[in-house]
């Protein structure tokens, strides 16, 4: 549990850090800064999602993930209640800045991967239950930690303030997997987190074509497609 405290932490770092100089960049290097997370989104994306297509039990999984969250993200519309949110901020700011949609792309590149997936658990199945500062287990939790110090000040540059609230849903997020290796014993099926790499995968490219002024594929209705991985192998496991 300590390594997620800690991965939260540099992102709130990170977050300040990087909001703090953001009002200082003019617009131009600001667009290049877009330009350059909109890339590296794609890449990171396709970096997630490919290599474990050919790990999947059940090919068809990812797809049925992003059928029927996106249906349950467009019945609950997601993405229209963050428009909305946007454009309010935008009006009382008088700034044109989609930074509710930063937050959800900087919470995506967080959450997505291998270290903080995987860490959480071995965390949670560690003599000390991940609360040493010298358990092994951690190790992923940390190492994502120094990754996600940088990206966090790199997007709270260009969206703002808000990146910090990043933190506190990064670390709900490891929570969830955390309990799930804490209470399964077992911890997380390797299945699992195959699935959920590849669905999460597809949406950090989506959230790049976004930046990138590509194609706007409403990747906030498509995020209740993480869920349907983790409720498909809770109840296989039944």
């Amino acid at each position: 549990m300590l390594g997620s405290i800690l991965n939260a932490t540099t992102v709130l770092i990170g977050g300040v850090v990087g909001a703090s100089l953001g009002s200082g960049i003019k617009e131009k290097y600001k667009t290049n800064l877009f330009n350059a997370l909109g890339l590296a989104c794609l890449v990171l994306g396709m970096n997630a999602a490919l290599p474990n297509m050919a790990k999947s039990e059940y090919p068809v999984l990812f797809i049925a993930s992003l059928a029927i969250g996106g249906v349950i993200g467009a019945r609950l519309d997601l993405q229209g209640r963050i428009d909305r949110a946007n454009a309010r901020m935008n009006e009382k700011s008088g700034k044109e800045n989609n930074a509710i949609q930063g937050l959800m792309t900087g919470f995506l590149l967080y959450a997505i991967g291998t270290f903080s997936i995987v860490g959480p658990v071995l965390s949670a199945l560690s003599p000390s239950h991940g609360w040493a500062f010298d358990e092994s287990a951690n190790t992923f939790l940390y190492t994502n930690a120094t990754l996600d110090l940088v990206t966090s000040a790199v997007l709270a540059a260009s969206y703002g303030w808000i990146m910090i609230l990043a933190a506190p849903m990064l670390f709900c997020w490891q929570t969830i997997f955390y309990c799930l290796g804490y209470f399964l014993g077992d911890g997380m099926p390797e299945p699992m987190r195959v699935e959920l790499s590849i669905v999460g995968g597809v949406l950090i490219v989506s959230s790049g074509l976004s930046i990138l002024g590509i194609k706007d594929c409403k990747t906030v209705n498509l995020l209740p497609s993480l869920l349907i991985p983790i409720i498909f192998y809770v109840i296989k496991g039944l």
